[in-house]
């Protein structure tokens, strides 16, 4: 199985400002490193403090010798504002900013720290310096409380190594019907992921190279115990395998400088007539290991699966934010609603790229829409392959991070649950509520042009998204709004 998530090593700086006692850092940090060790939350301790750029050469040399890709400046005590930043600008990986608050009123005359103070200087030379660390909501704390701050930090770190780390794959051109999944990849470069844009020639090619490879049996093997009576379709399981086989290895083939990689691949029309199946499943498959792939060529939402996985170290998927729920099917499962007003609930849906691990009752079945389309609605031939089922009842996020027409990045997150409501449908399919949806869906779905693919995370990671987005410098992250709280341009009248 691949690993295609980061490993976060997270390491704790405390800086300190020389008419400060340096002693008053080093407790403080060592009193957060206790606090870290009893949470369990995994920090190497760097022994350097940092008062002066020498010290600065020193932190960075201790941070290179124990591996550190995530680094905490900790304010101990007021810190100097030049030092700390030249070294969080210096430090090549995410950084986080975080003070020591007092700690009793019988130590505030030799022992007062100042970090309070310390942290208006310090923001005042990030912006000089053009810095985008993460600073928390309030990032003053005692030794306790710093250590939660730290243990938020690792998601978001994990975020944006894996940016930094990742290579999308692209095939094929995208449908002409799905032109909103069509965005310019200039702000890919700018946030450091590289893009491989292919044919479905390519596609092509490398699944016919890899017809006998060893694996394939064995592949064919895991996705009948995998899919055990869902099995619909026995028969197809080794050329869905050949087909995982060709991604795999054309991935470890060509990551190169690339740590990580994920797909953006062309799934139909003209898909099924050459490969004789829908790639639904195996989509599923690799999304299960962290590799997702996503439809219709769709590169941000790729971007954005993949990012909802560092974010959770869970399975993401890619769905449609697809149809309402009617009325009849709310009031009859009104025990189950949680108090969602209608408005609050959508189906996200699509064909069956959805690990199985996320689905009640996953089958093997076959794509109904693209067989009206391609087989005139009879028996299914080069329309199976989907993963079908209802979505597991639980937690969920939406998030997607997009460029616009005129390459400027805009994003958008909004938590919510998967209701443990039959959606009496096909497809990877769940009735999903979001407090005030409805609003949400006008006010910043619509109205900040936002294509129909949502990435979704099986578990509330929206605090670590938005943190994650706007350390890439993403001003304009929209989500949903509480009742009374109006969007821009929302009519107060209603």
């Amino acid at each position: 199985m691949m690993r295609n998530v980061p490993h976060v090593s997270l390491g704790i700086v405390a800086v300190s400002r020389d008419c400060f006692p340096i002693e008053l850092s080093r407790t403080r940090r060592r009193r957060v490193m206790a606090e870290c060790r009893s949470k369990r939350i995994p920090v190497v301790e760097i022994e350097t403090i940092v008062e002066t750029e020498k010290d600065v050469l020193r932190a960075l040399a201790e941070l290179r010798t124990k591996k550190i890709n995530a680094l905490v400046l900790f304010l101990g005590n007021f810190g100097p504002e030049g030092p700390t930043t030249l070294l969080a600008r210096e430090f090549d990986g995410p950084v986080m900013f975080v003070a020591a608050a007092e700690e009793t009123q019988k130590n505030l005359i030799q022992s007062r720290g100042d970090a309070f103070c310390g942290m208006l200087n310090a923001s005042y030379n990030i912006g000089l310096r053009k810095l985008r660390p993460y600073i928390p909501e309030y990032p003053v704390g005692t030794a306790a409380e710093v250590a939660a701050m730290m243990a938020d930090f690792i998601p978001i770190a994990r975020v944006r190594l894996g940016l930094k780390g990742l290579k999308i794959f692209g095939f094929g051109p995208r449908p002409q019907d799905f032109l909103a999944c069509n965005a310019p990849i200039k702000p890919l470069y700018d946030l450091g992921v590289e893009v491989m844009e292919n044919s479905e020639l390519d596609l092509y090619d490398i699944f016919l190279k890899a017809k006998g490879r060893p694996a394939i049996k064995s592949v064919a093997r895991e996705m009948a115990k995998e899919l055990g009576s869902g099995n619909s379709y026995p028969e197809l399981l080794e050329k869905l395998a050949q087909y995982e086989v060709a991604l795999t290895g054309f991935m470890e083939a060509n990551l190169g400088a690339s740590s990580y990689g994920v797909f953006a691949d062309k799934c139909w029309p003209a898909f099924e007539h050459f490969f004789g199946f829908v790639p639904c499943y195996v989509n599923a498959r690799m999304a299960a290991r962290g590799i997702p792939v996503a439809c219709e060529v769709d590169i941000y939402g790729a971007l954005s699966e993949y990012m909802a996985t560092c974010a959770t170290e869970l399975p993401a998927t890619l769905l449609d934010i697809n149809n309402t729920v009617p009325d009849d099917m709310v009031k009859a499962a009104k025990p189950k609603l949680k108090g969602y007003a209608p408005r609050d609930l959508f189906m996200g849906f699509h064909c069956g790229n959805t690990a199985s691990g996320c689905l009640v009752g996953g089958a093997l079945k076959f794509q109904l829409i693209m067989n009206r389309l391609m087989e005139d609605g009879k028996k299914p031939d080069i329309t199976r392959g989907t993963l079908e089922g209802r979505i597991r009842p639980g937690r969920i996020t939406i998030f997607r991070l997009q460029s616009t027409a005129a390459a400027e990045l805009r994003s958008y997150v909004a938590e919510g649950e998967v209701l443990d409501i039959d959606p009496k449908s096909f497809g990877s399919i769940g009735v999903f509520g979001i407090r005030e949806m409805g609003r949400f869906y006008r006010h910043v779905l619509i109205e900040k042009r936002f294509p129909h693919h949502t990435a979704v995370a099986f578990a509330h990671a929206g605090k670590t998204l938005f943190a994650a987005v706007r350390m890439l410098g993403v001003e304009d992250i929209g989500f949903n709004r509480p009742a009374g709280s109006p969007y821009p341009g929302e009519n107060p009248f209603g």
